[in-house]
C-alpha cells in the first residue's frame, strides 16, 4: 500500500534541490507523436461565426444546457469525445475562446505531459486575470515548467511542506475540535441547524495559516476575517467563469455584468492588502527561507498568499463539502462502515497516527471516490507545445502547435469504459489490488493519483496533504459521531451543506 506521504517518515522528510535529478512518470495513455494503431480522424465540432459562435456556446453552457449537458450533447452530436468548441468567458474578456475539448479518460492525461503541452498563463482557461491581483507578479501557478522561476518556487513549496509534516495531524485535529464545537453550538441555537461550509472554511483557513506561519491569524491584521477576505478576492478574479443561478429573466443581465469586462483588481485591493500584510508579518521565518533559496521576499510573499488563498483555501472550501455531501448521501449504512473501521484501527494503533490512517483502506477508498465522482476543480487547460497526436478510446487526432486544449475532468473520471457504475458513488471502489489500480485514473491533483508532485511538473504540491486531511476529517468525525443528517444545494463553488443533526458516538 502506498503511504499517505510517500517518502516521508517521522524523522526524515523529503527535501528537494534544483540539482535533484527528477524522474517524471510520463506513462500517459495518450500515444506518442507518431505511434498509434488507431484510425486518424479530423477533430469534429464547430466554433461558429466569430463573436456569435462563442456567445451562443457561452449561453448554452451557463443558461440553456448547463455544464454537463453542454458537453454530453456535443459528444452525442459529433460521435466523438474529442471535439472543437468555445469555452467561457468569451468576448470581450477572452481574445480567443476556441478550444479542443478532451472528454474521456484516455485523451485527458495528455494535459499532464509537459513535453507536449505548456501551461503558461492558462490556469483560469482562455483568459488570465490581471497580475495586479497578485502584487504585479505572475505567480507560480501561471508559469510553465520551462520557466526557471517555476522550479525554484515549487521547490520552495515542497521543502516548506516537508518541514511541516510533523504538524499535519496534531494541528488539524486541534482545528477540527474547534470546528465540531462550532457545529454543535449552532445546532443548539435557535435555528437548530449549522452551515457546514462556513464552519469548515474557518477551520481550514486557520489550519493553513497556522501551519505555514506558526501563528494564529487573529494575532495579525487579518483577524477572524480570513475566509471572507479570500472569498472576496477570488470572486473578483473568477466571476467570468461562474453563474449565480438567478431566475432566467436575469440571465442576460448577469452575463453582461460579469462577462463583458474583467473586474479590476482595485475593487478587492483592501482585502488582498490585509492577507498580504498578515502573512508578511506572521511568516517572516518562511520568507527568510525563500530569500535563502534566491527568491525575492516580496515575490515569495505574493506567491504564498496565492497558494494559501487560491490553491489551498479555495480548494478546501469546495473539497470538504463535496466529501460530506457524498458521505451524507451514503446514509447510515455507509456511516456505520466508516465508524467501525475507524474506531477499530484507532484502538489497535493506540491513537490517530499516519500508520493508523494508512491502514483504513475503506476510509481511503471513500475519499478517493468522492474525488473521482465530483472533482473539486473540474477544468484543465494547456496549449500544444508542438504538433502532437492525442488518442481517445477509438480514434487518433492531430492537434497543431499553439492550439488550446481543454479537459473536462468529470467526464474523464466518470468514463464508463474505465469505471463500472461510473455515475454511482461506490464507497469500496478503490479497495484491494484491482481497486488500487484504478487510482491511475483519479486525476483531481493536476496529475494521476499514482504520480507525485516535483519541481518540474504542475501537479499540486500539497496533493498528499489534501488526501491526508480528507481522511483525517472522516476519522475525527466518526470518532465523535455515529451519523448525521443534512441538506445541500448547488452553489457557485460546489455544494452548500447545512447540517441538521449530529448523533453522538454510542461506543
Amino acid at each position: 500500500m502506498r503511504t499517505l506521504l510517500r517518502g516521508c517518515s517521522e524523522h526524515n522528510p523529503p527535501s528537494y534541490t534544483l540539482s535533484t535529478k527528477l524522474q517524471l512518470n510520463q506513462s500517459s495513455m495518450a500515444s506518442s507523436d507518431n505511434a498509434t494503431k488507431l484510425p486518424f480522424k479530423q477533430i469534429p465540432g464547430s466554433y461558429g461565426l466569430p463573436f456569435f459562435g462563442s456567445m451562443s456556446d457561452r449561453h448554452d453552457y451557463f443558461y440553456h444546457q448547463g455544464r454537463d449537458k453542454f458537453f454530453a450533447t456535443r459528444i452525442q452530436k459529433y460521435k466523438s469525445t474529442v471535439i472543437r468548441t468555445n469555452m467561457p468567458p468569451g468576448p470581450f474578456i477572452s481574445s480567443n475562446p476556441r478550444v479542443i475539448a478532451l472528454l474521456d479518460a484516455v485523451s485527458f492525461p495528455i494535459l499532464f505531459d509537459n513535453s507536449k503541452v505548456e501551461k503558461r498563463d492558462v490556469l483560469d482557461g482562455t483568459f488570465m486575470p490581471s497580475t495586479s491581483f497578485f502584487g504585479g507578479y505572475r505567480v507560480c501557478a501561471f508559469q510553465d515548467t520551462t520557466e526557471p522561476s517555476h522550479a525554484l518556487i515549487k521547490t520552495f513549496y515542497l521543502n516548506l511542506l516537508a518541514s511541516k509534516h510533523a504538524s499535519f495531524i496534531p494541528l488539524f485535529r486541534n482545528n477540527l475540535a474547534e470546528h465540531f464545537a462550532d457545529l454543535e453550538d449552532k445546532l443548539a441555537g435557535k435555528s437548530s441547524k449549522a452551515s457546514f461550509n462556513t464552519s469548515v472554511g474557518s477551520a481550514s483557513f486557520n489550519f493553513l495559516f497556522r501551519l505555514l506561519t506558526g501563528q494564529d491569524p487573529t494575532s495579525t491584521v487579518i483577524g477572524s476575517d480570513g475566509p471572507s477576505l479570500v472569498q472576496t478576492w477570488l470572486a473578483a478574479q473568477l466571476a467570468p467563469l461562474a453563474t449565480l443561478g438567478l431566475p432566467w429573466i436575469f440571465n442576460y443581465v448577469e452575463d453582461i455584468l460579469i462577462r463583458t469586462l474583467p473586474f479590476p483588481a482595485w475593487i478587492v485591493k483592501s482585502s488582498y492588502k490585509k492577507l498580504y500584510a498578515g502573512f508578511a508579518s506572521a511568516g517572516s521565518s518562511v520568507l527568510d527561507e525563500a530569500e535563502r533559496l534566491g527568491i525575492k521576499r516580496d515575490e515569495a510573499c505574493h506567491n504564498l498568499v496565492f497558494t494559501l488563498g487560491f490553491n489551498a483555501q479555495g480548494g478546501f472550501v469546495n473539497q470538504f463539502p463535496i466529501l460530506m455531501k457524498w458521505v451524507g448521501l451514503g446514509g447510515e449504512g455507509l456511516h456505520k462502515q466508516l465508524a467501525e473501521e475507524i474506531r477499530r484501527v484507532v484502538k489497535e494503533e493506540n491513537g490517530v497516527t499516519l500508520q493508523a490512517l494508512d491502514r483504513m483502506t475503506f476510509t481511503k477508498s471513500v475519499v478517493y471516490e468522492a474525488m473521482r465522482i465530483e472533482p473539486a476543480v473540474p477544468f484543465q487547460y494547456a496549449k500544444a507545445r508542438k504538433d502532437l497526436v492525442v488518442e481517445s478510446h477509438d480514434a487518433a487526432y492531430e492537434i497543431k502547435k499553439g492550439e488550446m486544449i481543454f479537459g473536462y475532468q468529470p467526464f474523464a473520471t466518470k468514463d464508463p469504459k474505465i469505471f463500472e457504475k461510473a455515475e454511482e458513488f461506490v464507497a469500496d471502489r478503490f479497495v484491494g489490488h484491482d481497486g488500487e489500480r484504478l487510482l491511475n485514473h483519479v486525476l483531481w491533483s493536476n496529475g494521476r493519483e499514482t504520480e507525485e508532485p516535483t519541481p518540474d511538473n504542475k501537479q499540486c504540491p500539497a496533493k498528499n496533504l489534501v488526501v491526508l486531511l480528507c481522511r483525517l476529517y472522516l476519522v475525527e468525525f466518526f470518532l465523535r459521531y455515529d451519523t448525521f443528517t443534512f441538506d445541500f444545494k448547488l452553489a457557485v463553488l460546489g455544494p452548500q451543506i447545512t447540517i441538521k443533526s449530529l448523533l453522538k458516538a454510542s461506543y
